[in-house]
């Protein structure tokens, strides 16, 4: 992929929220963003094994159906109880028979799991959130720029910001969940910036320095 200045990006998404928390790191560094969604375009079916492979059939499929740079997101909740569960399955294991998706039946869901398997202590509901971001071009060339943020699964969900699994995810080193921070806490990231809190914040400081240039500290 060359490195030609990039000023316009499509996030290959319909989620709403991701496409909010992209365009607030995109912008303060000069890049415009659209979505998929405000184009009309179809989500191809997200059938990988591997946020990478999903991450990239998103992001090649924008690309390809646009002609333009496209960014997407893969990403999800990692519980090392469950086996690395729900992992990819993330956002499936939110979706009704309806085909809408409720994110509070998913965290009863993950808590449900996590009782079944007896772990009640802190130390025993470790995991993590992992993003990877893949930039594609209409021809085919993929990079991929990968973040996780380590923590705790607590219940009851707490806080009513943020989106997904937030509430039930209280990142290590802190006491207040994903949930309860606002969104600049969560992930917010700037030029200069030396770490990054959230998932796909660390995904994009990596990003933001391999592909755009910007200074790492």
């Amino acid at each position: 992929m060359t490195n030609a200045p990039l000023t316009k990006l499509l996030v290959a998404s319909h989620n709403t929220g991701k496409i909010s928390e992209i365009r607030d790191l995109c912008e303060p560094l000069g890049v415009t963003v659209s979505s998929a969604a405000e184009l009309g375009l179809p989500e191809p079916d997200e059938t990988g094994d591997t946020f990478e492979a999903n991450a990239a059939t998103k992001a090649l499929a924008a690309a390809k159906a646009s002609g333009l740079v496209a960014l997407s997101d893969d990403s999800g909740l990692v519980v090392d109880a469950l086996d690395g569960a729900p992992g990819v399955y993330t956002a499936d294991w939110a979706t009704l028979e309806d085909g809408s998706r409720d994110f509070q039946v998913a965290m009863q869901k993950v808590e449900d799991c996590l009782r079944a398997r007896g772990a009640d202590s802190e130390s025993q509901r470790t995991g993590r959130f992992v993003s990877v971001l893949c930039l594609a071009t209409p021809d085919g060339d993929v990079s991929f720029y990968r973040g996780e943020a380590d923590g705790v699964l607590v219940w009851p969900p707490r806080g009513s910001l943020g989106f997904g699994y937030d509430p039930v995810f209280q990142p290590d080193g802190h006491e207040r969940t994903f949930g309860e921070m606002p969104a600049e806490e969560k992930h917010g990231w700037k030029p200069g910036q030396a770490t990054a809190l959230s998932h796909r914040a660390r995904a994009f400081k990596l990003f933001a320095e391999q592909r755009l240039g910007v200074a790492a500290t």
